[in-house]
């Protein structure tokens, strides 16, 4: 085997993959960045409102050319390639140098800058690069002559813009006109705003000369690591220590080949729980490894995050991070922005973030900020830049970090983490104890590389190394610590390079070993968190198939996590994040992995959580662990003692740098200049580390054991061959700037967004409809609101990514109710006067009974919700009518009627949106289309407290509906909180209309109390039923009578209380068919109480029919009140309604009923129950029992009371309603149970009933009065409607 082959075999173990250097190649001259240029300047004229003139090829001279960037390029990369990890050039070079190439003069500051990046893969594993940025001297001639003739053209732009400008203006020659311009502006702005522009206008315009006979020329350059683990604090150093050789006048014991193809060849990744030192040009360098049962590797100083964020501010970051809500990080310091990303990510454990992770933004790449999906990417600040003018696409769903200012700004809606304010107790607890402020707002040191004084004294070197390995005793160090003091007062406070050093060293030990323990105890604070949340999650997920192949063929349709159960057991106050969570592609990428290893070695982060919450349980004694407060992380120290070990004592040490096979001559130091390296022995490996060979063969030979211990994220093939592709892009073409790949990207986006919008609408309807929870019998057909809720906000939150995707310019946070505006104002209906929504309706919808009811339009909806009495920002406007919409059934069309401006469309977005794409665009709404097949109450659900009209109308029969004349009728709208009062219809109409709040009513109807005040004989008619519209969102609500209003006819009730069921709107496509799910309970229609009371139809009543409504209306009861409380239905509905207990209780009592009655007239329990009454008072008056096993006592006696108070009441209810108010009353108060058997006993009961009616069964009753008795045990709250004038 080959040198370089050998070298790429090995390349998966090795601590670095590739060095690079980037910088100026001195060969392709000056070529300008105008990408970087054209994107600050872009950010900085949003705001200061000034366009800066470029040159027809593009080249611009109205700024200094030592102010400008160029374009930088990779000079040598080692070794040329690897097998796994292809070389990615452009975006190598592009995040080594994000703002490209920089000139400086001695007049400059010549700092040298650290920061580091991330590369991620198809697969999703990334690769970290570390970069060193230093200025060198310019050698080039060419170079420097065209520096020289650049500012020479930019001197003479300079002068002709000067003078073409105005009299005013022309008197100061050294002003430009974008000075000119701006100085008019100063005047007009605030002095903050003034001050920042004058510091623009310095940058730009004022320094930046250059004279090649005064002046040194320097040029940017960088020096890059590319490693497969964030090796931050070894990178760093390494890097350090070379550029520091280079620097230094005295020349490095090797070449610096040597300790490039060290690093590159020689040193091997430390194995898992181990720690490794290896040598770089001044002196040893430690790096280190978490074992198997460790949290993974994360040296990014989250200390320094919370310091700069805050405590309170990294919770909202994470919270937003795993809502997988756009972040969109702004700093600065590129170091910054990597700290922060990094930091976030890895306290996510034992989730990994799933969408497009770019912490470094550099200029040509700009175009990802109108990336459509979740995202977590950083934008450098540039200097006097204000946060008003960035341009973002969207912002309806992002979170913007402004780290330099330490604050987030985080989406609207935003639920709190569980257990958040102890969660951010427990966090400043242990930052306090590592002196780290909470509460943030810190400025921490500038992230230039550290300098490390090269070691003069081998002697110190050794004293060192033996203190690494734990070989210096405490008194041999407490002597050298002696020395070193007494040398400093011998030196009148000036130490020698030696204690300079020694000092040094063991500062930068102290605190690396400090900022590492920190990072470890704030991971396992939230470590712990996740295991309390999701401690017993695996008892909710749902293995259906037989095979991994069958589960992949039918993913999308396979439910893999019981999320309904989940929740059922979570306390209320975490139900809100974790209902949003639980629908994350992060936690379902985590249950399929779950699943997948059934079939297939689990992922190490999995295992390793699983392992952790196994060894949890073992120790946990609390069985209700979903109830339990707050418990404290228990494993920080012992957690940190690992780490700590392995920093203090190294366990393996790495090949030293040696001297390679070079010709004489090669390798020659220049100080100040980094050398041109020889390629000859940097391109391939010569195989002298037999150590790493040996780690290399047996993980060749093992590859099961490194895919369970490596954390890198690498995976075994079968895995790798089963792995479902979840996500449409492809993670290595987004750092390609090419006009091929972003057109790719792009179409990605597209792509994706259409995906997204079929998974979502089919997981609504599905979710709608109950097959969930009925495929797998785990609870009734029905959606629970708070999953609705959750959904229905995804929807909105897709809506305005999509509307938000190739945007030209925004206009305000919501790009869909900007464009809604726009139409708004296209159709000419701004000025026009807003109408009642009841009145001059264009569009009518009629129905059979001649009814008719109001169809909104587009701009009508627009209407309402902007003249809603609710506060809404831009984006909770926009929610409030994608709401409206969806409950009305209208999504789909209002979308597509916003859509034919084809001219508005060209206006507002970039030729490579998603609405300009008329395919997918047509697809999309036709999913969105699908949603009209259910019925959603999500507006009058969510906004509560705005004004709803409603229009009530009365249908009589047919055939008596001209006896509607001779009544005075009067309904009573109600719902669960309140009720509309009282509303007299106009006589001689059978309509009304009124406003009512949404919140009186509980956004559902329920009840309708119905009354006349006319008590005549001849004021009676029969009601068909009673229809109610809500006028805005075009519900119907029908509550069925089908009984007689009036005084001699029927039960003689003057006041009926009517259950209520809702009526599907219907589709627009379809206005005359109705369509939805099944209707809710009703009251029961004149024919059931016909069959009921017929005298000839009561032999046909089955006794085991009876009883089984009975018991399935009480089961009904006991499941409404054993779910959560928002998530319940209407309880009226099942007490009252049709399949409710009073219906059933009813066909108990009616069961085998005598009566002498001719015509077989109706009869009615509560004649039976009045006579039962009167029975009991007058037997226990006459002190007469004889012939009865009745026992007198408190079930007679409060039997009696509440019959007498019933009667009493002024309503007049007829019959039928005051058996309704008995089984109510009785049920609330828990007293039915204890009716039952004083009426069965009752010798009226004898006389009454048949030898064979149930009342008469002792067995039925008894098992009647346990059924009735199981409900005892819950609070019944009845409405107002039920029980009003009766006071028990």
């Amino acid at each position: 085997m080959s040198g370089t082959a050998a070298a790429t075999g090995s390349a998966s173990c090795r601590f670095a993959h590739y060095f690079v250097v980037c910088g100026l190649d001195a060969e392709t001259g000056l070529e300008p960045d105008d990408g970087a240029d054209h994107f600050a300047l872009m950010l900085i004229q949003q705001y200061f409102s000034f366009i800066f003139t470029f040159c027809p090829s593009g080249e611009s001279f109205d700024q200094s050319p030592i102010r400008r960037s160029f374009k930088s390029k990779v000079l040598v990369h080692y070794p040329e390639n690897t097998d796994r990890n292809p070389f990615r050039k452009d975006a190598v070079n592009m995040l080594c140098m994000p703002r490209g190439l920089y000139f400086r003069t001695q007049a400059d500051r010549l700092d040298h800058q650290f920061h580091s990046f991330s590369i991620a893969s198809d697969d999703g594993t990334r690769s970290y690069g570390f970069v060193h940025t230093f200025y060198e001297e310019v050698t080039s001639p060419q170079i420097i002559t065209a520096m020289q003739t650049l500012y020479q053209m930019h001197q003479v732009e300079r002068q002709s813009s000067s003078s073409a400008s105005s009299p005013s203006s022309s008197s100061s020659s050294a002003s430009s006109p974008s000075t000119s311009s701006m100085d008019s502006l100063v005047s007009s702005l605030e002095e903050s705003d003034a001050e920042s522009l004058a510091r623009v206008s310095g940058c730009l315009t004022c320094a930046g000369s250059f004279d090649p006979a005064r002046d040194t020329l320097y040029v940017s350059k960088a020096l890059c690591l590319l490693t497969p683990l964030p090796f931050l604090q070894a990178s760093r150093q390494f890097l350090s220590q070379l550029h520091q050789a280079v620097t230094s006048h005295t020349a490095p014991p090797l070449p610096l080949e040597s300790y490039i193809h060290n690093i590159l060849y020689e040193v091997p990744l430390p194995p898992p729980g181990r720690s490794l030192r290896f040598h770089g040009v001044q002196g040893p360098i430690m790096c280190q490894r978490p074992g198997p049962s460790e949290l993974p590797l994360g040296e990014y100083p989250l200390g320094e995050a919370f310091s700069l964020l805050g405590a309170d501010n990294m919770v909202q970051l994470l919270t937003c991070t795993l809502l997988e809500t756009q972040v969109l990080l702004y700093s600065q310091d590129y170091q910054r922005l990597m700290t922060v990303a990094e930091g976030i990510t890895t306290l996510l454990f034992p989730f990994q973030w799933q969408h497009i992770y770019v912490p470094i933004v550099s200029a040509p790449l700009h175009h990802l900020l109108d990336a459509p999906v979740p995202f977590v990417m950083g934008i450098q600040r540039r200097e006097g830049a204000q946060r008003s003018s960035l341009h973002l696409p969207h912002e309806a769903n992002l979170c913007f970090v402004d780290i330099d200012n330490h604050c987030v700004e985080a989406p609207e809606d935003l639920p709190v983490f569980p257990d958040q304010t102890e969660l951010i107790q427990e966090l400043s607890e242990v930052l306090l104890r590592f002196g780290v402020p909470p509460q943030g707002g810190v400025i921490t040191k500038p992230t230039t590389s550290t300098t490390s004084p090269r070691m003069s004294s081998l002697v110190l070197e050794d004293l060192m190394e033996d203190r690494r390995n734990g070989n210096l005793g405490g008194e041999e160090l407490a002597v050298l610590e002696r020395l070193q003091a007494l040398a400093q007062r011998c030196g009148g406070g000036k130490m020698s390079d030696g204690a300079k050093t020694l000092g040094h060293e063991l500062e930068e030990e102290e605190e690396e070993l400090k900022a590492a323990k920190l990072n470890i105890q704030l991971r396992e604070v939230l470590a712990g968190r996740f295991a309390a949340m999701f401690g017993r999650y695996d008892e909710f997920v749902i293995h259906s198939a037989l095979d991994l192949d069958s589960w992949l063929s039918n993913r999308e349709g396979t439910f893999s996590f019981d999320k309904g159960s989940f929740l059922s057991v979570q306390p209320t106050a975490h139900l809100r994040f974790l209902s949003r969570f639980l629908e994350t592609s992060m936690f379902s990428s985590f249950v399929d992995g779950k699943v997948i290893s059934r079939w297939a070695d689990r992922e190490p982060l999995q295992q390793l959580f699983d392992n952790r919450l196994e060894k949890e349980r073992l120790y946990d004694t609390d069985k209700d662990s979903y109830n339990c407060r707050y418990r404290k992380c228990t494993t920080l120290f012992e957690s940190a003692q690992a780490t700590e070990r392995r920093l203090m004592k190294a366990d393996h040490t790495a090949i030293h740098p040696h001297l390679l096979d070079m010709r004489i001559g090669q390798g020659r130091h220049q100080p100040g200049y980094f050398p041109k390296l020889q390629a000859d022995v940097l391109a391939q490996g010569q195989n002298t580390n037999k150590w790493s060979s040996r780690v290399t063969a047996s993980r060749r030979t093992d590859p099961k054991r490194s895919a369970m211990t490596d954390h890198s994220g690498g995976d075994n093939e079968h895995r790798q061959k089963h792995t479902f592709a979840k996500k449409n892009l492809h993670q290595s073409k987004l750092l390609d700037p090419s006009p091929q790949a972003v057109t790719q990207t792009q179409r990605e986006f597209v792509d994706g967004l259409l995906s997204e919008c079929r998974l979502k609408t089919k997981r609504m309807l599905m979710e709608r409809m109950g097959k969930e929870s009925v495929e797998f019998g785990q609870g009734e057909a029905n959606i629970t609101g708070l999953q609705e809720n959750t959904l229905i906000h995804g929807l909105c939150d897709l809506l305005e990514r999509t509307w938000g995707h190739g945007l030209q310019l925004k206009q305000g946070k919501s790009a869909l109710w900007s464009h809604l505006l726009h139409y708004q104002a296209a159709q000419g209906k701004t000025d026009t006067p807003t109408e009642c929504p009841g009145s001059n309706a264009s569009e009518q919808r009629t129905f059979d009974d001649g009814t008719q009811l109001l169809k909104g339009s587009l701009i009508q909806d627009m209407r309402f919700i902007q003249n809603m009495s609710e506060c809404l920002s831009e984006v909770g406007q926009a929610r409030a009518w994608i709401h409206l919409a969806l409950e009305k059934k209208m999504l789909s069309h209002h979308l597509k009627e916003l859509l034919t401006n084809q001219e508005l469309l060209r206006q507002l977005y970039k030729s490579h949106a998603f609405l300009l794409c008329e395919e997918e665009r047509e697809q999309f709404l036709f999913h969105l289309l699908s949603l009209n097949t259910v019925d959603y109450l999500c507006f009058t659900r969510v906004f509560t407290s705005i004004s709803i009209p409603y229009r009530v109308v009365i249908i009589p029969m047919k055939k008596l509906s001209i006896a509607m004349a001779t009544v005075d009728p009067w309904v009573c709208v109600s719902g669960e909180l309140g009720d509309s009062g009282v509303r007299q219809i106009p006589k001689n109409t059978q309509e009304i209309f009124f406003q009512v709040l949404l919140i009186s009513l509980r956004c559902v109807l329920s009840t309708l109390q119905l009354g006349q005040e006319n008590s005549g004989l001849l004021a009676k008619c029969l009601i068909d039923c009673v229809m109610v519209y809500n006028e805005i969102t075009g519900h119907t609500y029908k509550f069925p009578c089908g009984r007689w209003l009036g005084k001699g006819v029927g039960d003689g009730s003057l006041e009926r209380v009517l259950i209520g069921q809702l009526v599907s709107p219907g589709g627009e496509e379809d206005a005359g068919r109705w369509t939805g799910t099944p209707p809710e309970l009703s009251s029961p229609s004149q024919s059931v109480r016909i069959v009921l009371g017929s005298l000839g139809s009561r032999n046909r009543m089955m006794a085991v029919e009876v009883q089984e409504d009975v018991r399935e209306a009480a089961n009904n009861l006991v499941k409404h009140f054993h779910k959560l409380e928002q998530e319940r239905g209407n309880l009226t509905v099942l007490l009252c309604g049709e399949g409710g207990l009073v219906l059933s209780l009813e066909k108990f009592l009616l069961h085998g009923f005598k009566s002498n009655r001719l015509f077989q007239r109706n009869v009615f329990v509560w004649d039976f129950i009045e006579k039962a009454v009167v029975s009991m008072e007058t037997a226990d008056q006459m002190g007469d029992l004889h012939g009865s096993t009745l026992t007198k006592g408190p079930p007679c006696d409060s039997l009696c009371h509440y019959v007498n108070a019933i009667n009493a009441s002024p309503r007049n209810i007829g019959k039928e309603g005051k058996f309704q108010l008995f089984v109510c009353l009785g049920i609330r108060d828990r007293l039915l149970s204890q009716w039952l058997p004083p009426l069965a006993e009752c010798p009226l009961t004898g006389r009454t009933y048949e030898e064979g009616a149930l009342l008469r069964n002792r067995p039925a009753v008894h098992s009647l009065c346990r059924i009735l008795h199981t409900l005892n045990e819950f609070t019944i709250t009845l409405e107002t409607a039920l029980v009003k004038g009766v006071d028990l």
